[in-house]
């Protein structure tokens, strides 16, 4: 009778590992929100800046992430072929993860996540990850470059920010003869790992440039978002906006980040914004810091949101 009961508890987190995981993450970070600022000190700074500017903020950023999930459903679609709620989920959860661990260190989630729900193996899988991520940079430097080439936007500008756009493709097309490289430089016996990396690749030129694409739009719509955001918050100029909405997701980008982003996330925002030519005075200052954490605030809440929604969506007996 025991071993049932202890058979079934290990069939039910077998089949809802993800949601366990999801729903720990979420309770940790409401913890974590109250005791380092507040529920009611945040929502009190939110009232302030309006009710409505922030609930049509988040609705975008989390609507950015089913453009996220839908590139990864894309990206593998044999594997998660009718089941896109059940990879928005994995989607929402490594992403909560990603906010909330040091380092990056919430990266690794992805391919194990990816393995034990659609037995994609992990070469494969950290391939696709660091290929993503790739294109995550380039895009959240071109859009936010946008801002600078709007406040001084000459000809060369122009081109050179529309040289830096496509970039990405020559490279890609690049990708055979860089595998083909590999595979006569590396042992044999390391071929199979080639395979598996290659095949984390997108397969033709078509799928690409739709992960391309689809990655180009997120960014654009998430930094518009954080731009807007800090401009409601009175960062000015404009390209300042750019700047700290750039500074900021840079930080969640690159392998520097504190636990949540506390901290970090603010100080990028503020350090973007002045090298996109806001002010360095005291007020100044004192304002950015504000902005950035109301910004980086905003994050944390639409993460959240969308691993809630996520879990509503795929909600399992």
């Amino acid at each position: 009778m025991n071993s049932g009961c202890e058979s079934g508890r290990r069939t039910w987190l077998a089949r809802n590992r993800v949601t366990v995981i999801a729903a720990s993450a979420i309770v940790a970070y409401a913890i974590f929100v109250e005791w380092v600022w507040g529920w009611q000190h945040l929502l009190s700074q939110w009232m302030k800046i309006g009710l409505g500017h922030g609930v049509a903020a988040l609705a975008l950023l989390v609507a950015t992430y089913f453009i996220r999930g839908y590139r990864i459903y894309d990206y593998f679609p044999m594997e998660t072929a009718g089941r896109f709620l059940a990879l928005f989920r994995v989607t929402q959860v490594h992403n909560l993860l990603n906010i909330m661990l040091p380092f990056r260190t919430g990266e690794t989630s992805f391919p194990l996540l990816m393995r034990s729900e659609f037995s994609i193996p992990l070469a494969r899988g950290t391939s696709a990850l660091l290929v993503m991520r790739l294109l995550d940079l380039h895009a959240l430097l071109t859009v936010a470059a946008l801002g600078v080439v709007l406040a001084h936007g000459s000809g060369a500008v122009w081109a050179l920010w529309a040289a830096a756009l496509v970039a990405p493709l020559p490279v890609f097309l690049l990708k055979d003869r860089v595998v083909a490289l590999a595979r006569r430089l590396l042992p044999a016996k390391l071929d199979r790992l080639v395979e598996e990396l290659n095949a984390g690749l997108p397969g033709t030129t078509g799928a690409f440039l739709r992960a391309w694409a689809m990655t180009i739009v997120n960014w654009a719509v998430k930094v518009l978002v954080l731009a807007w955001v800090l401009a409601i918050m009175g960062v000015a100029p404009l390209a300042a906006c750019f700047g700290g909405a750039l500074g900021g997701e840079l930080s969640s980008v690159l392998p520097m980040h504190a636990p949540a982003g506390v901290g970090t996330y603010p100080a990028a925002i503020a350090a973007g914004a002045v090298s996109f030519g806001a002010g360095t005075d005291r007020a100044t200052l004192a304002q950015l810091a504000g902005a950035g954490v109301n910004a980086h605030l905003l994050i944390i809440v639409s993460a959240v949101a969308g691993t809630m929604l996520s879990m509503f969506l795929n909600r399992r007996p």
